[in-house]
């Protein structure tokens, strides 16, 4: 019997497991895989540092105390099961710091109560999920790379060394709450300092003659360029802090009166050519995508934001369409040069073709040339049309395609002409551009998401002319220019600059901007991103009393050594204890620095050519002056821009709050005053005072409705809302409008619609209201939310659980119970087993709390020494 059971075990075909981060890569590598292999997901990182507390041993060497993220049981006992039962067991991780990390904390969660099961993982990596790649890979396993281990946890712990320790004294100067970041702490300072420009800047004016002229040809126009030889000043004389023209610049500034004469003498000059200069030029394709220049591109033709491109991009790369998408390097492989160059060749012709095959190599220190650059995966070159690829997915797989087809095609040429054209004394200039061949402009143009279109843009096209022909004057104009602030920064623009100046990582760009914004230092207006009143005291805290953490250089050194690390040319230990410990280190420069920074500086930021100083409060920013009465203060609407506030706006804010609010009569029924009072989201009208802690009734104004148009019967028209507007036929229960925080709407039980720009709430009738009730809700802050994903049905009652996109981040939902995910794991990766134990654990937590669980008891005794 035990030799027949035996002779089984023996004949048993292997079973190599295979653990990747995701369920759709694993799904993916299913498709590929026969017999033999079984692939499972760990969603993500399996292990963490403690989301409270330090979660690291200073007086250890920096020994880090990870603990099994919330939710990850029932993924880590399915993946011990699946390994006990493995002969093999590869880890297929991503191939950068973050997939080495993950693959080593599954070993060791799945080794810590069996150390023999160490000798059947093996690592494999593949910068492309095709299934050429991936069997390639599965020739070669090989080890956990240990230095780069290093590098990640050093890396880990030092964000964990700033915020954990510089937070805690932005809670007690500034306001509770607030974050410090090794590189967050960076990027607010570049808002900051754009913003600082912005607001130093003073615009400079100046004006231009435009002519529009004839030929034999055509019509064309020409800009005044010179008078008596000496340039027309241009935006680029001016002194962006005076707005004066440049100290030294010898040109000729013309105001308007100035600009008018001219205008009115030439008008009955002749125009005459005096030159035709004309050149040729080349352009060359750019390289293929980097991180970064995906997330630049993908911001600028498509608008979206850095965090949507790597999402979108993260599902390309599961679903095997594009290479690896967190990348610095611009090489491509021989392969898929000559996969493009056959494409180039089949769709565009042999004349499209780039001479001979270009190959770019990447000029960043840190970039990791094992790695490809971004492009189509596989060798086939499929279209996003021939992939069946819809909505966004299409649209940033297009993109790509289009960036890496150009890099094998041919330069484009062009020709440039510039004519000069004489009228007395006055010289004028038109510049011409022809496109002779496109080249790589028929697959891709920077800037544009419609290459076709984008070639009629390339080109100004002048009529034939020769010297000393006279021109027909059609009409002179006179225009006024003015010199612009330097531009905030977009997505794009501030991963371009991270980028340049050496901080971050391609895996990280995305994630800086949105800790950013979603901690309130900076706000987006379109795509800009606008630091707040908060960015201001913060980075100047951190400049006055930490300034290595917002130091662009100090930042990119940090950034070099932990490459370093990477590359196991540094301990990892002693680099921390150089940063954090001795008499130069964080730890001694905040002893240093605490006693030293007094609250109510931190917390007042003074802003160029303004009286007021803004204050940071409880409730929001403010403004502050001095008076022989005490200090005078007012809230600051949330809109105003830090660069955007002006003198009067303050003195005004300032001087309404002194006044008092504008009494606009009383309510005929109670006799109470209404008032028109200004606050931090925006004016609103209000009924009565408050009285024994009781607030009195208030309405914001609608968007459309300017303060100085409200009535009094206006102002009880909007006190009374939710008004009722009929009884709904079916339940007999009311209908009314309303306005609340997110705008006006109509609402009927639960049942909430936005109102249209169109819709008036003062004016909308019931039956209005009843069709938009009727509509099919769209998605909006007041709709019931579309789930993100159906994870499936709940063992104990059948409902459903589905994944949400919440106002803090993605939470899973079942019935009334909310869940939010943990942190860095992706809506898509979260199994049923996963979410069941999120919800459990939600609900555990809201029973202690209810049972009162969090008060009175024992306390824990302090483990401090």
């Amino acid at each position: 019997m035990d030799e027949r059971k035996d002779n089984r075990r023996i004949e048993r075909p292997p079973v190599n497991l295979v653990i990747v981060e995701s369920p759709a890569k694993a799904r993916t590598l299913e498709s590929y895989l026969g017999a033999g292999f079984s692939v499972q997901a760990s969603v993500g990182h399996v292990r963490d540092l403690p989301r409270s507390g330090l979660g690291v041993d200073v007086e250890k060497g920096f020994e880090p105390e990870y603990v099994t993220i919330e939710g990850k049981e029932p993924v880590l006992r399915k993946l011990r099961a699946a390994a006990a039962k493995a002969d093999s067991i590869l880890l297929a991780t991503d191939p950068d710091r973050e997939g080495e990390a993950i693959a080593y904390h599954i070993v060791e969660a799945l080794t810590a109560r069996k150390r023999s099961l160490r000798e059947r993982f093996h690592r494999i990596t593949f910068n492309e999920i095709t299934k050429s790649a991936v069997l390639e890979a599965l020739k070669e396993p090989g080890e956990i790379d240990l230095p780069r281990i290093e590098a990640q946890q050093a890396r880990r712990i030092l964000d964990r060394l700033v915020g954990y320790r510089v937070s805690p004294l932005l809670w007690k100067k500034i306001k509770p709450g607030l974050s410090a970041g090794r590189v967050q702490s960076v990027a607010v300072r570049l808002l900051v300092e754009r913003e600082r420009e912005r607001r130093a800047f003073r615009s400079g004016a100046w004006w231009r003659l435009r002519a529009h002229l004839a030929a034999d040809g055509g019509a064309f126009t020409a800009d005044l360029a010179a008078l008596d030889g000496v340039a027309i000043a241009t935006g680029r004389d001016f002194d962006e802090r005076t707005g004066a023209l440049k100290a030294g610049r010898k040109v000729v500034l013309l105001d308007q009166e100035r600009a008018e004469a001219l205008r009115a003498r030439l008008a009955d000059a002749t125009f005459t050519v005096v030159s035709l200069q004309e050149k040729r030029s080349k352009r060359s394709p750019y390289p293929p995508f980097t991180t970064a220049t995906l997330q630049q591109e993908a911001n600028r033709k498509l608008n979206f934001g850095a965090r949507e491109t790597m999402r979108i991009a993260q599902a390309l790369y599961e679903a095997g369409r594009i290479t690896y998408m967190r990348t610095d390097s611009v090489t491509l492989s021989e392969a898929a040069i000559t996969a493009i160059r056959s494409r180039v060749a089949a769709r565009y012709g042999e004349e499209y073709l780039s001479p001979s095959p270009r190959r770019y190599r990447t000029k960043s220190r840190s970039a990791q040339e094992a790695h490809e650059a971004i492009r189509p995966a596989g060798t086939d070159m499929k279209t996003a049309a021939e992939l069946g690829l819809t909505g966004r997915q299409k649209a940033l797989y297009e993109l790509i395609w289009r960036r890496a087809v150009a890099t094998q095609m041919a330069d484009a040429r062009l020709r440039h002409l510039t004519v000069r054209v004489d009228a007395e004394e006055a010289r004028f200039r038109a510049a011409g551009k022809v496109i002779e061949f496109p080249g790589f402009f028929r697959a891709y143009v920077e800037g544009s998401d419609d290459p076709d279109a984008a070639l009629e843009n390339q080109e100004t096209v002048l009529p034939d002319m020769r010297e000393r022909q006279t021109l027909e004057n059609r009409k002179l104009e006179s225009r006024k220019h003015e010199t612009k602030p330097p531009p905030r920064f977009t997505d794009a623009a501030l991963v371009k600059e991270l980028e340049a100046d050496g901080i971050g990582r391609p895996s990280t760009y995305a994630a800086i901007i949105s800790t950013v914004v979603d901690r309130g230092y900076a706000v987006r207006q379109s795509k800009q991103l606008v630091p707040t009143f908060i960015a201001f005291a913060v980075t100047g805290l951190l400049e006055d009393h930490f300034p290595n953490l917002v130091d662009t250089g100090f930042t990119s050194e940090m950034e070099d050594a932990l490459d370093e690390i990477a590359r196991g040319n540094v301990d990892w230990r002693a680099y921390l204890g150089e940063f954090y410990s001795g008499g130069d280190g964080l730890e001694a420069r905040l002893v240093e620095r605490e006693a030293a920074i007094d609250p109510r500086e931190a917390s007042t930021v003074r802003l160029q050519d303004l009286t007021p100083c803004v204050r940071i409060g409880k409730f929001g920013p403010f403004l502050e002056l001095k008076s022989d009465n005490g200090p005078l203060t007012a809230s600051l609407p949330e809109d105003v821009a830090p660069a955007d506030l002006g003198e009067e706006q303050a003195m005004d804010l300032l001087r309404k709050k002194a006044e008092g609010p504008d009494r606009l009569g009383e309510d005929p029924d109670s006799g109470e005053a209404i008032y028109l009072m200004e606050g931090r989201f925006g004016p609103y009208v209000q009924r009565g005072e408050r009285a024994d802690g009781q607030k009195p009734k208030r309405a914001s104004l609608p968007k459309n409705m300017r303060p100085e148009d409200v009535s009094l019967a206006t102002a009880l028209k909007l006190l009374a809302m939710p008004a009722p507007l009929g009884t709904h036929p079916e339940s007999g229960d009311p209908v009314k409008v309303g306005i609340g925080r997110y705008g006006p709407y109509v609402v009927h039980q639960s049942d909430y619609r936005s109102l249209t720009e169109n819709d008036d709430p003062l004016e909308i009738t019931f039956e209005r209201a009843m069709e938009l009730l009727s509509a099919p809700k769209t998605r909006g802050r007041r709709a019931s939310a579309t789930p993100l994903r159906e994870i499936g049905a709940h063992p104990d009652d059948g409902e459903p659980v589905a994944i949400y996109k919440g106002r803090y981040g993605p939470y899973v939902k079942h019935g009334k119970t909310n869940a939010s995910l943990p942190r860095g794991t992706e809506p898509d990766e979260v199994t049923l087993d996963v979410a069941l134990d999120l919800l459990t654990k939600r609900k555990e937590r809201d029973a202690t709390r209810k049972s009162g669980g969090r008060r009175g008891g024992s306390r824990k005794k302090s483990s401090r020494k």
